[in-house]
This record gives structure tokens, C-alpha cells and sequence, in this order.
């Protein structure tokens, strides 16, 4: 392996589970020329619309867990500050959370990885 690791952080998120980072020096590899050129207008309807007519939808699956959420977030409230059920609580809160922002973070990097792999020029309304 060529490439050097520059250095490496652990962190614990809310939920309690320990993650690490490892920052990596390596060579940039260049994708193919496609010669493409595409526009891109975000929307509230749907999540972005393309110059050439490819839509992405805005996603909905986030709605179920969202509703789950604002249930947890509830009966948090309703819980004694500090008791053992109060953090059991917050600890379901806390992966809730975690579960919304992975999958919101999941369709970012699929829609922009498909955007980026197929266009060589992008534009941003």
C-alpha cells in the first residue's frame, strides 16, 4: 500500500457507538471525460430537477421515521429528568436521529455521485 495515513480520530455519537476516521494521503484518480453539461434547480416539490429532464423526488421514507420521531421525542419530554428510563429514552431519541441523518446522507451521496460520474460541467440554480 503506497499511501500514508496521516492521522486517525475516534468519536462516540450520541447512541454510544464509537466510530473512527482515518485520514489517508493518496493520488487523485481522474474520472473519464464525458464531454456533458447539466443544470441543476433544487426544488420543494421534487428534490432536484436536471437540465436534460432527470427528476429526483423528494424522499419520502423519511416521513414514517420522522413521525416515529417526534413520538420518542414526546415521551422524552414526559420522562423525569435524569431517572434511568429518561436515558433509555434519549438513547432511542439519539438513534433516531442517527438513523434519519444516515439516510438522508445515503440519497446526498448516491443522487451526487450518479450527477458527478455522468457530467463534467454542473451548474446550480
Amino acid at each position: 500500500m503506497k499511501d500514508r495515513i496521516l492521522s486517525a480520530t475516534v468519536r462516540r455519537n450520541p447512541t454510544g457507538k464509537y466510530s473512527v476516521s482515518i485520514l489517508v494521503k493518496t493520488d487523485i484518480q481522474e474520472l473519464p471525460k464525458s464531454n456533458a453539461y447539466v443544470g441543476i434547480d433544487l426544488g420543494l416539490k421534487d428534490f432536484a430537477v436536471l437540465s436534460n429532464g432527470t427528476t429526483y423526488e423528494n424522499p419520502r421514507y423519511l416521513r414514517k421515521t420522522e413521525k416515529k420521531l417526534a413520538k420518542a421525542q414526546r415521551i422524552l419530554s414526559r420522562r423525569e429528568k435524569g431517572s434511568s428510563n429518561w436515558h433509555k429514552q434519549r438513547i432511542k431519541v439519539a438513534r433516531l436521529h442517527e438513523k434519519i441523518a444516515n439516510a438522508r446522507k445515503d440519497y446526498l451521496h448516491k443522487i451526487s455521485t450518479e450527477i458527478i460520474k455522468n457530467h463534467d460541467v454542473i451548474g446550480v440554480e
